[in-house]
């Protein structure tokens, strides 16, 4: 199993390697008034997902980290829940959220566009009576008849929704008084963290796959929460934010299998994953213990539901 290691409570961010980049502030407020404000971007960028995360659905469980404990810790507390509740999830790709929510003993149902990455959900939780993954998109899914829940979550998946809907859905399918919550994990580097990263971009550069001019890697304390843009949709209130911070140390071909679950690296070409990949093993079999150490983000965000009248 890949060494894991918590480090602290701090920020995190979407990388380039298959997350969204940051919003204009004239997208946010095309959110609010209603409107997607991307001009297709979400839906183009969802339709790619099912292409690159379905097809690697069996390597994404196998490569992709483990959320820090103390994480849903938090997230248990803020929201209030308790085992038994009832709790909806949005994109659960191959169950890693899930699984660890569904040793809590809550019920759990779990919504995932991709066939594949559902068909594995599926096979990872079949010891968990109470949790079901149906196939199908987040927007369009409705539950039986007069059916709602405790809680809304998301594990690196809801920046892929519209955000036109993505409260409203989640408002409606909510209970009075129950929460909204998302997080995502993507890649930090703090002070001391490995240089590895800074070194491979000249090999990124050769092959065309550059970062863009000025930028670099996020320090965890530079990273922006999205609290704003929930109280912002006028549906959420009380909103908590939380921040985390994890290590994980990877061989050479654990982090290839790391790469290869990322929407960027899947759509290379194979000269350029040949060239890349060959490099990063020879690089990494110079040092001692063959191995890199990589830093990995979390921010979550908790709201609860506004309602006109008090929850019952």
């Amino acid at each position: 199993m890949t060494p894991q290691r918590l480090i602290a409570f701090t920020h995190g961010i979407a990388d380039r390697e298959g997350a969204r980049p940051a919003r204009s502030v004239a997208q946010r407020r095309a959110n609010k008034s209603g409107q997607s404000g991307n001009d297709g971007r979400v839906a183009e960028e969802r339709q790619y997902r099912g292409r690159t995360f379905n097809a690697a659905a069996e390597l994404y469980q196998q490569a992709r980290p483990e959320y820090p404990e103390p994480l849903y810790d938090a997230l248990v507390e803020v929201a209030g829940i308790r085992a038994a509740d009832r709790l909806l999830e949005v994109g659960c790709a191959t169950g890693k959220a899930t699984l660890s929510l569904a040793r809590r003993g809550f019920r759990i149902t779990s919504v995932e566009i991709g066939p594949d990455l559902a068909a594995v959900a599926r096979r990872n939780l079949a010891a968990f009576p109470n949790v079901e993954v149906i196939g199908g998109a987040f927007e369009t899914w409705r539950p039986p008849l007069g059916e709602r829940f405790d809680l809304v979550f998301a594990a690196t998946a809801w920046h892929w929704i519209d955000p036109a809907l993505r409260y409203q859905r989640a408002f409606e399918l909510l209970r009075p008084g129950g929460h909204l919550a998302f997080w995502s994990a993507t890649h930090v580097l703090p002070e001391g963290g490995d240089p590895f990263f800074a070194e491979i971009q000249e090999v990124y550069e050769e092959i065309g796959e550059g970062l863009p001019a000025g930028a670099t890697l996020p320090r965890p304390s530079a990273i922006p929460d999205d609290r704003a843009e929930i109280e912002g949709s006028g549906l959420f209130e009380n909103v908590v934010v939380r921040h985390f911070d994890w290590e994980v140390s990877y061989s050479a071909e654990e982090y290839l299998r790391l790469l290869d679950t990322f929407s960027g690296h899947i759509a290379m070409q194979a000269w350029q994953r040949d060239r890349l990949y060959g490099e990063i093993r020879r690089r990494l079999a110079q040092r001692p213990d063959s191995r890199l150490r990589r830093h990995w983000g979390a921010v979550l965000h908790v709201g609860r539901r506004h309602d006109l009248t008090p929850a019952s």
